[in-house]
């Protein structure tokens, strides 16, 4: 049986497949090239003409993995609903890997002198994150004054999300989603 040569997209997408298991099985601090490398059935060369730093190959293969497996965005009809659902969501797709990754890289950032928010800001980009398109659309369905709508508002449901999961390492009970949004992001979203 002979194998496939793997070129361009198709090898990029396969490293970053490999990379991305290999930090599902092992955590930050088991992540190599050479696991990679190995599990992709490559070399590290290979790798590091793309990715020069381990740091580099996680954000990479974080980003592809989110832009391939992102649920939408919920749309239930309500802000609230929205809000419940993406937080939901995020809970069950994302929480294998968000905290404890997250917390391994974070001490590294703050090794080399950079932030947790410089990480957040790599591993987005350029796309439009679920709390930008909800909130756009309960703008939208007249719910919300767009006049009252800040970044920093917007982003507050998924801020105190993010801070749950990385104080406990655990699911966030969905009796606390909805205290997050009841009690904190609704109230400053919509002035009531």
């Amino acid at each position: 049986m002979s194998l496939t040569r793997r070129r361009g997209q198709a090898l990029e997408d396969a490293l970053l497949e490999a990379a991305y298991a290999e930090l599902i099985e092992g955590g930050l601090s088991a992540f190599t090239f050479d696991g990679v490398a190995a599990r992709a059935q490559t070399s590290r060369p290979v790798l590091y003409r793309r990715w020069p730093t381990r740091e580099a190959l996680v954000i990479a293969a974080l980003r592809h993995h989110d832009a391939h497996h992102r649920p939408p965005v919920p749309d239930t009809g309500t802000l609230r609903g929205d809000l419940i659902a993406a937080l939901k969501n995020a809970n069950r797709h994302r929480m294998r890997l968000i905290a404890p990754v997250l917390a391994q890289f974070n001490g590294s950032f703050l090794e080399n002198g950079r932030t947790p928010a410089e990480l957040r800001r790599e591993l987005i980009g350029d796309r439009v994150t679920a709390d930008t398109v909800i909130v756009q659309r309960a703008v939208e369905r007249g719910e919300l004054d767009p006049a009252r709508i800040t970044p920093r508002i917007v982003g507050l449901a998924f801020d105190l999300f993010r801070h749950e999961l990385l104080m406990t390492h655990a699911p966030v009970p969905d009796e606390v989603i909805e205290e997050i949004v009841d009690t904190i992001a609704l109230p400053l979203l919509t002035g009531e």
